[in-house]
């Protein structure tokens, strides 16, 4: 097993410093910062991110004391980008988190994870659970059974999908990947920046309660619809800086989409694993899950997706903030603030 530094990319942040891991089953390449001999936090994205995600939660994490971590996950940025589907089965993901962890010295940490990040938080913790203090959720609930499409369509709020009209409710973009899966990768690839700049935008509170554009991809034809591209449209400010924004065009350029969709293309195996987790995945340590109010695919306001999470987490804290799918940058401060304030009450301080 080998580790390389890299040189820091943006000169903004002295703190924080690019790392390689590389064992032989894989390669990951992830963001320091903070105190090596601190306590571990490592911060997980989700589709279609890269480490650089988490910049303003390392850098207020760090600053408290903590070595934070923020890979690039399987498929993502400067990590291996296997070209099977298979690849990217959540145990692989879990694996290659382990093998990270150990690296960085093995000690238990905490998880923040968003969006499929939080997925692997969660599997982590219920089938490792000795290697994880505390899990931090954000923008997608823990789904013990897996989040396999036919568990969350089982979820779906009908009283905004209902189902002659939209039978797999607003995860029908998921449906897409397991039926039309190269035209989907395709058509993202088809211009990169347009395609980032149409999927990061911020939340928009009068869209609630109405059914979200994607569960309408299918009758579309795919998310672009008949273009088979992404409309030309300038990027969200308020959640990607012009040189980070840049960053994760740089990284979709070279690595492109298809490993990033793959993580949809294994419900069959991701069940299988969930079912083989400690105590039936419960989760006894604590967990913070933090909603976006406005996030009309992963909020648990006013439906049934937080119903598994409440029912297998022992010592669970919810709360919520006035932000979309993408709130840890929509309102990186306050969720940082939720986190602190998380951190003290349930004993999980800088020191073991």
């Amino acid at each position: 097993m080998t580790e390389s530094v890299d040189p820091i990319v943006d000169p903004r942040s002295a703190v924080m410093t690019f790392h390689t891991f590389a064992s032989e089953r894989n390669r990951t390449r992830f963001l320091s910062a903070g105190p090596s001999d601190g306590p571990l936090m490592l911060f997980l994205h989700g589709w279609p991110g890269i480490g650089l995600m988490w910049r303003a939660q390392l850098e207020a994490f760090s600053a408290d004391g903590w070595h934070c971590v923020a890979p690039d996950m399987r498929g993502y940025g400067g990590s291996s980008a296997p070209d099977a589907t298979d690849a990217y089965r959540i145990e692989e993901i879990v694996a290659d988190m382990v093998e990270l962890q150990d690296h960085l010295g093995g000690e238990p940490a905490v998880l923040v994870g968003h969006d499929w990040g939080s997925i692997v938080a969660g599997a982590l913790a219920s089938h490792e659970p000795d290697r994880v203090r505390g899990v931090v959720l954000v923008s997608w609930a823990y789904f013990p059974g897996s989040n396999a499409l036919t568990n969350l369509v089982r979820l779906v709020d009908r009283n905004v999908y209902p189902y002659d009209e939209y039978p797999d409710g607003q995860w029908d973009y998921y449906r897409q990947y397991t039926t039309h899966f190269d035209e989907a990768v395709t058509d993202l690839n088809a211009d990169v920046p347009a395609s980032l700049a149409s999927i990061f935008r911020a939340g928009d509170p009068q869209a609630v309660g109405s059914p979200s554009p994607s569960a309408a991809v299918s009758r579309n034809g795919g998310r672009f619809g008949s273009a088979r591209r992404a409309p030309a449209v300038e990027p969200d400010r308020s959640i990607w800086s012009d040189e980070d924004f840049d960053a994760l065009v740089c990284a979709f350029e070279a690595g492109g989409f298809h490993g990033p969709c793959a993580w949809y293309a294994n419900d069959e195996a991701n069940i299988v694993f969930a079912r083989a987790a400690r105590d039936g995945g419960r989760l006894s340590m604590p967990v913070l899950f933090v909603n976006g109010d406005w996030d009309l695919i992963c909020s648990i306001e006013g439906n049934a997706q937080g119903d598994p999470m409440r029912q297998t987490c022992t010592s669970l804290t919810l709360t919520s903030l006035p932000a979309g799918h993408w709130l840890p940058q929509e309102r990186s401060d306050e969720l940082v603030g939720a986190i602190r304030a998380w951190l003290s009450a349930s004993g999980l301080t800088r020191a073991e």
